[in-house]
C-alpha cells in the first residue's frame, strides 16, 4: 500500500514478530514496547522520482532495511524492494536516471554478508546481489561505478578472521 504525504510526518509501518524479539535478544513486550527508529542514510532524485534508503532499528539492534520510492515528487511513497531482516543500507549511487546501487550489510554482532540492491529501471524495482557467494564478515566501505556494468568496491573485513580491506 502506498504511503500518502498529507503534509504531516509520514508514519512507515513496522512491527517486530515474536521470532524477531527472541532471535535478536530484545526485551520488548506488548506491555513495554521498544522504541523503533527510522534512520535514512541515502537519497537520490531523478526527474520526478525520489528514492530513500535506510533502516529501522532500536537502541541496540537493526531490525530491517527500507527502500522508499516516490514517482510523484513525494506525494505518495511505495517500497519497491522487500525489507532485508537485520539489514542496514548505507550508500547510494545512480550512474544515470536508470542504473543505481545501494550498498548494505546484515548487522549482527559484527557486520556480515555485504550486498548491493541494484536497479536498471530508475528505482522502480531492485535486485538483491550479495558481494560474496558464501557468508562473510565485513561491510562495503566505499564503492564507485563508472558505468552501468563496471565499478570498484572496497570491502572492510578488519573485524573478521580474514582481516584487512579488499578491493
Amino acid at each position: 500500500a502506498a504511503l500518502r504525504n498529507d503534509g504531516k510526518p509520514i508514519r512507515v509501518p513496522v512491527s517486530c514478530t515474536e521470532e524477531d524479539i527472541q532471535s535478536l535478544g530484545m526485551t520488548c513486550s506488548a506491555e513495554m514496547p521498544c522504541p523503533v527508529y527510522l534512520e535514512l542514510s541515502g537519497i537520490a532524485a531523478g526527474i520526478s522520482r525520489i528514492t530513500l534508503a535506510g533502516n529501522f532499528h532500536t537502541e541496540s539492534t537493526a531490525l530491517s532495511s527500507l527502500v522508499l520510492t516516490s514517482e510523484d515528487n513525494g506525494a505518495t511513497w511505495t517500497e519497491p524492494h522487500p525489507r532485508v531482516r537485520q539489514g542496514s543500507l548505507d550508500q547510494m549511487q545512480f550512474f544515470d536516471l536508470n542504473n543505481g546501487w545501494i550498498s548494505g550489510q546484515v548487522l549482527a554482532a559484527i557486520p556480515r554478508d555485504p550486498f548491493f540492491l541494484i536497479t536498471d529501471d530508475g528505482g522502480k524495482t531492485w535486485k538483491h546481489r550479495p558481494v560474496f557467494a558464501e557468508a562473510h564478515f565485513g561491510f562495503i566501505d566505499k564503492f564507485l561505478f563508472t558505468s552501468p556494468k563496471q565499478g570498484k568496491v572496497l570491502v572492510d573485513r578488519a573485524n573478521s578472521s580474514q582481516g584487512g580491506r579488499f578491493a
